[in-house]
């Protein structure tokens, strides 16, 4: 887990991932996750990204979809959509993902590459999340070339870049060619996902405040009913369960990355009483802030 929190500690207010994935030579980056009783927590990004299950059981959410997926399975996600994951097993498990940026397979958007593959699936509202499954023969072959490519990158062949890129490759062409033909999500559902954007990046500015959900529904214009609707719809948890996530997740970086007290760092974060901080973050992490800071050691 820790490589994703110091990773997604750099979140915007709106959701955004802040994150350089690779380098603009080579805009491609590889993450390891171990989950156990937390969560990774919503965001999006403008990159693709390819998430395969080593070990146990996850539960993914992709925009509206669900995806709950076992080892040696993967999931698609697409540029600028918001998604999380959690633990749905009894033990650990462990996720790789590579985020890279389209115009690594796509090249210049003149190019055949970007204008016949790459723009449709971009373009595609309904492609939010797809998944990567053995016993389906396409799928397979995506999870293979998913495969090729990591081999690449771990073992540094001569000219591996272009091993990488060309598993990549075929594992997006072999998405766009086969993404599922669903309806156009409704006008309902895409102006549920920008008025949650909204209201993230009132939460993301505001976590550490005593915040209601009325204050969260007037920052997107809503009522609080509306509010309360717009987020089991978009994401399945209410906007305070959201905040109580956010915070825990800061406290974790803070308590990863500095020697703070842990009282002073649950005040930070919006918890004003070091018991209810405790059971907060214990529901979130599966330990208390303590604990969690020696495990570290």
């Amino acid at each position: 887990m820790d490589i994703y929190q110091r990773r997604l500690s750099r979140i915007g207010a709106d959701g955004h991932e802040l994150v350089t994935h690779g380098s603009a030579d080579f805009p491609l980056a590889c993450y390891g996750c171990v989950l156990t009783d937390s969560a990774l927590p919503w965001h999006w990004h403008d990159e693709l990204e390819v998430n395969v299950v080593l070990e146990g059981t996850v539960s993914f959410a992709a925009g509206s979809g669900r995806h709950t997926l076992r080892a040696g399975e993967g999931l698609f996600v697409n540029s600028g959509v918001l998604h999380s994951a959690r633990n749905a097993g009894e033990g650990a498990c462990r996720i790789y993902s590579f985020v890279f940026h389209p115009r690594l397979v796509g090249g210049d958007p003149g190019s055949v590459f970007w204008q016949d593959y790459l723009s449709p699936l971009l373009a595609a509202r309904s492609v939010e999340g797809v998944t990567l499954r053995p016993d389906v023969p396409w799928q397979r072959e995506a999870l293979e070339r998913f495969q090729q490519a990591d081999a690449a990158v771990r073992e540094e062949p001569p000219g591996y870049p272009f091993l990488v890129r060309e598993g990549v490759s075929w594992l997006m062409y072999l998405v766009a060619a086969h993404h599922p033909t669903r309806p156009q999500p409704s006008e309902k559902a895409q102006r549920d996902a920008q008025r949650v954007k909204t209201m993230l990046q009132f939460i993301q500015t505001h976590y550490a405040d005593n915040l209601t959900v009325e204050q969260i529904a007037r920052s997107a214009s809503l009522s609080a009913s509306e509010c309360l609707r717009c987020f089991h719809a978009t994401i399945g948890s209410t906007p305070i369960q959201y905040v109580k996530q956010l915070r825990v997740q800061q406290a974790a970086v803070l308590l990863s990355t500095t020697d703070r007290k842990v009282a002073d760092i649950g005040a930070q974060c919006g918890f004003q009483e070091t018991s209810y901080f405790s059971r907060a973050f214990r529901s979130v992490q599966g330990c208390t802030p303590s604990e969690y800071r020696r495990r570290l050691g």
